[in-house]
């Protein structure tokens, strides 16, 4: 283990856990539904645009971007999301997969800072990944390391939250493995925040789904294609 690797959205001597202690109505409900059964199997398509983000983030997405994970956060102040994948066909979207995830364990903010245990709303771009486990064929670049390892004097429950994550470019340096430390913002304004494999609640500040949702996404998102995550609260993401 690298001593000064980095863990979402806290940067110390070692790494910090993400969380230890503790359209339509009806396309909404449809996810909510698929999310409960852990992912889509039929796809939703042709929309026009990715359903219930409002057009203040809509713009942000690149005019290049033809996939967008999209994490709904159930409320501001909840660490529960439902986590989407869409992709674009054409001039219209699909939606491929759906699942259930967490996020910050204190819910969204638009002005994160270290240790608020809040995750940022926002449009942030999906540059990098890596893990423990060796690469199951993505397509963003992968760096296999033990460097993030989860230690095991975490709660067991959380052993397994690194072995795949993919870097939020939120405060860090693209074309850079997701642990470099180096934050543009500075320290005060956070980093390392990842979609990681969930442990069953709460995350310091990341997104958090299981590791079937994680390696769908790893051999997913292409960097041709200019992935984007959009995230935050129901209430903010529509704003």
């Amino acid at each position: 283990m690298v001593a000064s690797a980095a863990a979402c959205g806290v940067l110390l001597t070692t790494l910090t856990s993400c969380g230890d202690d503790g359209d339509t109505k009806k396309g909404a409900a449809a996810e909510r539904s698929a999310a409960a059964k852990g992912g889509t199997k039929a796809p939703v398509k042709d929309l026009k645009r990715i359903p219930d983000v409002g057009d203040r983030l809509q713009s942000q997405i690149p005019a290049a971007s033809r996939q967008v994970v999209a994490v709904y956060g159930q409320g501001k102040d909840s660490a529960d999301s439902t986590v989407v994948l869409y992709t674009k066909s054409g001039s219209t979207w699909d939606k491929t997969a759906s699942w259930k995830g967490h996020n910050g364990k204190k819910g969204w903010t638009p002005d994160h800072h270290e240790n608020d245990n809040r995750s940022p709303v926002g449009v942030y771009t999906l540059s990098d990944a890596a893990g423990v486990l060796p690469d199951p064929g993505a397509r963003l670049p992968y760096t296999q390391t033990a460097s993030i390892q989860a230690p095991h004097y975490w709660a067991k429950s959380h052993w397994h939250d690194f072995d795949y994550v993919i870097a939020i470019d939120y405060n860090r340096v693209k074309g850079t493995p997701p642990n470099d430390p180096t934050r543009p913002q500075g320290q005060t304004k956070g980093g390392s925040i990842w979609l990681h494999m969930d442990h069953g609640s709460g995350t310091s500040a990341c997104v958090s789904v299981s590791k079937e949702a994680m390696e769908k996404l790893l051999r997913t998102l292409d960097p041709k294609q200019h992935p984007v995550v959009v995230m935050g609260d129901r209430a903010s993401l529509r704003a």
